[in-house]
């Protein structure tokens, strides 16, 4: 299992759960081919509407990678299928900046610039909990510290 983080903005996540799925990178088939059926993934939405949307800076959508294969939708975009959890809260990344492996990198925010990133299990586990979606924190996920 892999755990995965969509860089989008708030209002195509929205979109996106209202579908039930996942379309990263402009529609790019690329990163949603990486994903496997049962791996997780955490959408972050730096802004809430592209491109004159306010800052926002974050986590926004959680859920499983669902069976099946990335397809093409009529309008051109790849999409995948993902089971959302519902009632999740939005956290902002300000709240975990401390904790999570990836905000420990000097220059992080440039890694956010591919669309799709690969967290840890630790990383994971930690927006998993603080959102709410408990029944998605990785059993082999270390403590932090």
């Amino acid at each position: 299992m892999r755990y995965w983080m969509g860089v989008v903005q708030r209002e195509h996540v929205h979109r996106g759960l209202a579908m039930g799925i996942a379309q990263t990178n402009h529609g790019a088939a690329a990163g949603l081919r990486r994903m496997e059926p049962g791996d997780r993934l955490v959408y972050y939405s730096p802004k809430t509407a592209y491109p004159e949307g306010d800052a926002l800076k974050e986590f926004t959508a959680i859920g499983v990678v669902s069976d099946g294969a990335p397809w093409q939708s009529p309008e051109a975009m790849w999409r995948r299928r993902v089971d959302y959890v519902e009632g999740v809260r939005s956290v902002p990344i300000a709240e975990l900046a401390g904790e999570l492996e990836l905000t420990s990198k000097p220059n992080w925010g440039y890694a956010l610039r591919r669309g799709l990133v690969e967290l840890s299990a630790h990383d994971f586990a930690l927006v998993a909990a603080a959102m709410g979606a408990s029944e998605l924190v990785p059993a082999e996920a270390p403590s932090a510290g």
